[in-house]
Formats: structure tokens, C-alpha cells, sequence
């Protein structure tokens, strides 16, 4: 894949998940009632998607970012997820939400066929 084509499907993937991502949390807020919705507004992400797209490129330098979700685990800390592909090679890499610290780095043979068995 060229080049620029990396650049646009990585910022066309970033600028969803914040549309995205900001818009659940609109709707999530607007549900709550009483006392639970100031302890939901507390432990909203402080590090944003951006921020954790940053910090995975940092970690695997010459990489592009395929996938960023967030993934709040209600008792265990809420990570960002980002896919980064270099090479042939996937890393996943959990990004706690709050700190910012790496948490787990998986590397496996990215799958560029074009076949429908990818999750």
C-alpha cells in the first residue's frame, strides 16, 4: 500500500473513532440519573484516541494504525486498543486509558488476503 494511502485510511480510522467514540459517550451521558452518572463522568478516558494512537506509533516506529477501539472493562482498567501494521506484522497494542502506560504488546503475521474470514 502506498504511502498516502496509509496517511488517509489511518485518519479517515482516527477521525470515526472520535465521532464515534463521542457520540456513545454523549448518549451514555445523557442516560444517567443521580449519584452513578458523577461516578461514570470520573472514570471517563483521560487519555484520548489521539493520544493513544501516539503513543502506540511511538512503540512501533514505522508503523501505520489499522484499528483503535476503547474498551472500558467496568472493574479492570478501561485500555484503548490499537492495531498498528508494519511490515507483515500486526501488533496490538493495550493502551491504559487513564495513565497512558502499555499494558500488553501482541505481534502476529498480518493477514493481507483479501478473503471475508477476518473479526
Amino acid at each position: 500500500m502506498q504511502t498516502t494511502t496509509k496517511i488517509i485510511v489511518a485518519s479517515a480510522a482516527a477521525m470515526a473513532l472520535v465521532a464515534g467514540g463521542s457520540a456513545a459517550f454523549a448518549a451514555s451521558q445523557d442516560s444517567l440519573e443521580g449519584p452513578a452518572s458523577q461516578s461514570v463522568a470520573q472514570t471517563a478516558p483521560q487519555v484520548t484516541a489521539q493520544q493513544a494512537i501516539e503513543l502506540a506509533l511511538k512503540e512501533v516506529p514505522g508503523s501505520w494504525v489499522s484499528e483503535v477501539d476503547f474498551d472500558g472493562r467496568g472493574k479492570k482498567t478501561d485500555v484503548w486498543e490499537v492495531k498498528t501494521i508494519k511490515g507483515d506484522v500486526e501488533h496490538e497494542l493495550d493502551i491504559d486509558a487513564v495513565s497512558g502506560k502499555l499494558l500488553k504488546q501482541e505481534t502476529e503475521r498480518a493477514d493481507d488476503d483479501d478473503d471475508s474470514d477476518d473479526d
